[in-house]
């Protein structure tokens, strides 16, 4: 039995805007999400090999979510993230190179090999930082936006978590401060009903998350995580009440994890799903959507995607020779960072 059904309702949204969004930006959106599939899948093809020594956690299947929240951003605009990472790292700007050196935990690693994959940051583009600890980053995503408010800041805040976050006092506690304060930030809930092995119907009551957070004041929106334009739509809207001094928003993106919680491959027969719900969730993929849309308006055809691919490819292999290639630490650099 399929428990999770794609409704469709974005499906028309892409010619809703048929003529608001010039053909080079959609065509990055597209690259984006693409780029950031192919990643996912190099680091899931060599996992095996046992060489990056960090638990991973893939977003294949919900690029969209990371694309079009981070398009409508500015580069000092500030990003936290929970332990899926890649996504998020990616679309704000981070660099491969220095995503997969920490993967592999060489020196010069985007967190210095201390990290690993669910601690990315990078402050160069406003990849703040991340935190593996369920929920543990929204407040200190809160202290940044008010931070940003104390000191006149133009800058917003956008805080990425999943459903099972919402299942934390902190993700509520946070909110209502940043309610309170009018604060300029975007909570992000990326719903893809499971918490590692749990469906979300076994663990919360039948009540949209954005629903719980509309009860708190705050700007709430649901959007498809499957259509980046509605993404990228919604966001650009939540960027604009930030900046004017309208308060927080809420934004919770429907999509689905294709992969397991953890690790590499689909863990689909463990039996905590069943394995035609991934199979109907891959008929909605956000990269073939907007792939579809833009045939439509003849802004893409097989030889560009074919170019688009083999650059994306070339640029993952050099990044891994590079991170394969790169120093490990010495022991000398153990107690750099340390406070003492």
């Amino acid at each position: 039995m399929i428990k999770h059904k794609y409704s469709g309702e974005g499906t028309n949204f892409f010619l809703s805007l048929k003529y608001k969004h010039k053909k080079e930006f959609l065509l990055k959106l597209y690259k984006d999400m693409l780029r950031i599939r192919l990643i996912e899948e190099e680091i899931e093809r060599r996992y095996c090999e046992d060489e990056m020594k960090t638990p991973i956690h893939l977003v294949i299947g919900q690029e969209a979510s990371s694309v079009g929240v981070c398009a409508s951003l500015n580069k000092d605009d500030l990003i936290y993230s929970s332990h899926r990472t890649h996504g998020n790292y990616l679309a704000k700007g981070g660099d491969l190179k220095k995503m997969l050196s920490e993967f592999y935990c060489r020196i010069n690693g985007c967190a210095g090999s201390r990290g690993g994959s669910m601690h990315l940051f990078d402050k160069s583009v406003g990849m703040a930082g991340s935190s593996a600890i369920v929920g543990g980053s929204l407040p200190i995503a809160t202290g940044a936006a008010l931070s940003a408010q104390l000191l006149k800041k133009e800058h917003v805040v956008a805080v990425f978590f999943g459903d099972a976050a919402t299942e934390e006092g902190v993700v509520w506690e946070s909110l209502n401060f940043a309610a309170l304060r009018k604060l300029p930030i975007i909570f992000v809930c990326e719903n893809n009903f499971y918490s590692v092995c749990s469906d979300i119907s076994v663990r919360q009551p039948e009540v949209q998350i954005y629903k719980k957070a509309e009860s708190f004041g705050v700007n709430s929106f649901q959007v498809d995580g499957c259509n980046v334009l509605d993404v990228f739509e919604t966001t650009q809207e939540a960027v604009k009440l930030a900046r004017t001094g309208n308060g927080p928003s809420f934004i919770e993106s429907i999509a689905y994890r294709w992969r397991g919680h953890g690790g590499a491959g689909d863990d689909s027969a463990s039996g905590y799903r069943d394995s035609t719900e991934v199979t109907h969730w891959q008929a909605y993929c956000p990269i073939k959507l907007l792939g579809d849309y833009l045939k439509t308006e003849k802004a893409i055809d097989k030889n560009l995607t074919t170019i688009m691919t083999r650059e994306i490819k070339r640029e993952i292999e050099e990044a891994f020779s590079h991170a394969i290639s790169s120093p490990n630490p010495k022991e000398e650099d153990l107690s750099t960072f340390v406070y003492k």
